[in-house]
């Protein structure tokens, strides 16, 4: 392999940043509290902002922050100011759609590295040269190219290139979507998207209000719009020898629990082809690996072949849970078995549990004792975030993951 991608993670909040990065992301993108496209995560202050730069940068990952929304009038008001703001902190690069958005970065803060967003749509060659006429230096480019197309537009010109390999899928033309703001005037280019292609749906006449038709796909099931999520860790290879520059991961909504594990299995893998070239093969373990976190059933979205029936889920929009996140480990001792650990789910002192640690190791893990924060013994924390000591018959690190099979 030439080069290794950039492995990006996505952070919704300061905790999945360190989480992210603990396990193996080069860099993170993530949100203030206003022009980015997911509002409904909890997303930084300026502090946290800088709390995650900081920490970031000395670990070595960069940090991306979105500006993406497809502005409104109103929307531009504070916006020279954050953008001075983040040029003087030391973010690595925006995440910008909007043409009007480049306008003021290059007013306010003309040396802040511009990356275009997946919301532009940049679908060929001649847009994505287009934007690096206009002095952008990545294009992060719609989900609905094939690895062919893709191929071509980084042979023809010279910009660095980010694509999505894992996460959820839109049904709509690279996020472009008017329908949740129709159905619930949530908008969903401004971030607030209520996700009516997820819901389910029935026909009714109009003489017969009271009577409810479902809308069958097929003999399955009616959920219509509901797309399954984007998968590729299969074929990393040739997302690598395409010379695609970041493998972008989404998910600023989803848990620490599938930041962790996803990052990892896709660092281990990208690691892996990288070291061993053409003597690699995959390892089907690591599909078990990813059905650990929450997901819906999966598609390679286009990569391979424009994305038909088989990328919807027509029976449910409901997320696979095989796997229960129990607890996140927040310090560790000096003798390496003594945890701080916090609760994400009720468990027992005698449950079976399994430990995945940064660096990629997963184990069984056992408990042998714990005590509240008061020094009280106990077998179960049954208490939301419930921060605990525990002992455990191994080794463990800092953002392990503890979770269970259901």
């Amino acid at each position: 392999m030439k080069k290794k991608p950039e492995l990006l993670a996505p952070a919704g909040d300061l905790e999945k940043l360190k989480v992210a990065i603990a396990y193996g992301a080069n860099a993170v993108y993530l949100a203030g509290k206003n022009f980015g496209l997911r509002t409904r995560a909890t997303n930084f202050s300026e502090s946290e902002l800088l709390e995650g730069l900081y920490y970031a940068h000395q670990n070595g990952a960069r940090v991306y922050v979105t500006l993406n929304i497809l502005a409104h009038n109103e929307d531009l008001a504070e916006l020279p100011k954050f953008v001075r703001w983040l040029a003087a902190v030391g973010v690595d690069a925006v995440i910008v759609s909007d043409p009007g958005i480049i306008a003021i970065i290059k007013k306010e803060a003309p040396d802040l590295e511009i990356h275009m967003s997946t919301q532009a749509s940049v679908t060929n060659y001649a847009a994505a040269e287009f934007w690096k006429s206009q002095g952008l230096t990545r294009i992060v480019l719609a989900r609905e190219l094939s690895l062919d197309e893709i191929r071509e537009i980084k042979e023809k010109v010279e910009v660095e290139i980010e694509t999505f390999v894992h996460g959820a899928m839109c049904m709509s033309y690279s996020g472009r979507c008017l329908l949740s703001n129709f159905m619930v005037g949530r908008d969903a280019n401004r971030g607030d998207c209520a996700q009516p292609c997820r819901w389910k749906y029935k026909l009714v006449e109009e003489k017969r209000p009271n009577e409810h038709y479902p809308v069958y796909e097929d003999d399955h099931g009616t959920y219509i719009m509901s797309s399954k999520d984007l998968r590729t860790i299969e074929f990393l290879p040739d997302l690598m020898k395409a010379g695609i520059d970041s493998f972008k991961i989404e998910g600023r909504m989803k848990s620490v629990n599938y930041v962790a594990t996803v990052v990892n299995a896709y660092r281990q893998v990208i690691d892996e082809i990288y070291e061993k070239g053409d003597d690699y093969s995959f390892d089907e373990k690591w599909f078990d690996e990813l059905s650990k976190s929450s997901h819906r059933h999966f598609t390679s979205g286009f990569y391979k072949e424009k994305a038909g029936p088989s990328a919807q889920s027509y029976d449910s929009s409901h997320y696979v849970r095989d796997f229960e996140f129990v607890a996140l480990i927040r310090e560790v001792e000096e003798d390496g078995v003594t945890a701080i650990i916090e609760q994400r789910n009720n468990f027992n002192l005698d449950q079976k549990l399994e430990l995945l640690l940064p660096g990629g190791v997963v184990k069984d893990a056992k408990i042998l004792i714990m005590w509240d924060m008061e020094g009280n013994s106990i077998v179960s924390a049954p208490h939301p975030q419930q921060v605990l000591k525990a002992v455990f018959d191994s080794e463990v690190k800092p953002y392990g993951i503890l979770r269970r099979e259901k």
